[in-house]
């Protein structure tokens, strides 16, 4: 077991290393680069100016603006030379400093993490809390009309986009056209530090009811059907009509033979569904709330060509990714004891 973990980190090393090369390369091609923008900026500033003092000196001016520019970005370097110096600064987990925010890249994912935490971690919790128990009685009642009636409500959950949900709960429920039931900025009340700790609580559910609800309402369909089917593959296993025969009640079998079983696939899951709840923000239903999270910060870095937030983003994602999948690959062998990694041909 020590030798596959062992193997998997170092494995680790050269995936990091050809995510990061990829984009590296391909930003080096990306047209409107920050100096271009900071440039047509200081141009569209000083435009009257330039045409009283003529073009010829404008184009000088703006000569050595650019190499000015350059210099602070750090792209007076060749791009090899950059490249190097981006992988030594990720090595120590030194992501950068922001072009747009002029702020540590880290700094500004921390400050972003409060939004990101709250919608993903309760996200993940609600869909699993939910779903879990909704799928395993679609299993036991296959074919019913519950089992049909959830089919069609989950589909349409899964159907309907997030921020369409988002719209449609604005104008019912939050000051639209019909009721003014929740609020729609932020996470908690401008007066939220002056509250009490029950009141601080109520107010901070009471501001994440709605884009909770968005964000759950297409992953109860995934996890639902999923749930569903691995216990229905189960109860048809033979070991299910071998415990029946022995004369054990239906509770029985359910939950002390198949339930373990069944469940492999979901706890396996488990460490990807939780991480992926809480980075795969989405920027239009924080748009729709006015929530800062990380969502609107990686859709502002790519559209301002801010590359240390692009690249060291990326680089801690996929860090993030890659031990995520080892701990799913690693439970297993908790779940299931027959699994060995460190066996032969393995």
């Amino acid at each position: 077991m020590l030798s596959y973990i062992g193997k998997r980190l170092l494995l680790m090393i050269p995936t990091l290393l050809g995510v990061l090369t990829v984009v590296f390369v391909i930003i080096q091609f990306v047209p409107g680069g920050p100096v271009d923008q900071l440039v047509a900026e200081m141009r569209a500033g000083s435009q009257g100016e330039g045409a009283r003092s003529g073009s010829a000196g404008r184009r000088d001016l703006d000569a050595k603006q650019i190499e000015e520019i350059k210099k602070l970005y750090g792209f007076d370097k060749p791009p090899l030379t950059r490249y190097f110096e981006m992988l030594g600064n990720f090595a120590r987990f030194d992501l950068g400093k922001s072009f747009m925010h002029n702020k540590d890249v880290w700094q500004l994912i921390k400050e972003k993490l409060p939004v990101s935490i709250s919608l993903g971690l309760w996200t993940f919790l609600l869909a699993y809390m939910v779903s879990i128990p909704l799928g395993i009685a679609k299993a036991v009642r296959e074919g019913s009309r519950f089992d049909t009636v959830t089919t069609v409500v989950a589909l349409l959950g899964f159907a309907l986009p997030g921020f369409a949900l988002g719209v449609l709960l604005i104008v019912l429920f939050a000051g639209g056209t019909f009721l003014d039931w929740f609020p729609l900025r932020g996470l908690t009340s401008e007066n939220w530090a002056s509250l009490s700790w029950p009141a601080r609580i109520v107010d901070y559910f009471w501001h994440l009811t709605l884009p909770l609800l968005c964000y759950a309402i297409g992953s109860f369909a995934v996890v639902t059907f999923l749930t569903k089917n691995t216990f229905i593959e189960e109860i048809r296993k033979q070991y299910v009509l071998v415990a029946r025969a022995k004369g054990l009640s239906e509770r029985s079998v359910l939950y002390k033979h198949v339930f373990r079983n069944a469940l492999i696939p979901l706890v396996t899951g488990l460490p990807a569904a939780f991480v992926a709840a809480f980075f795969a923000g989405s920027l239009l239903i924080e748009t729709l709330f006015s929530l800062d999270g990380l969502g609107l910060l990686s859709y502002e870095s790519i559209v301002r060509r801010d590359y240390p937030v692009v690249l060291g983003t990326l680089y801690l994602f996929t860090l993030i990714g890659l031990v995520v999948k080892l701990i799913a690959d690693l439970l297993y062998v908790v779940v299931d004891p027959r699994v060995q990694f460190g066996a032969a041909g393995k």
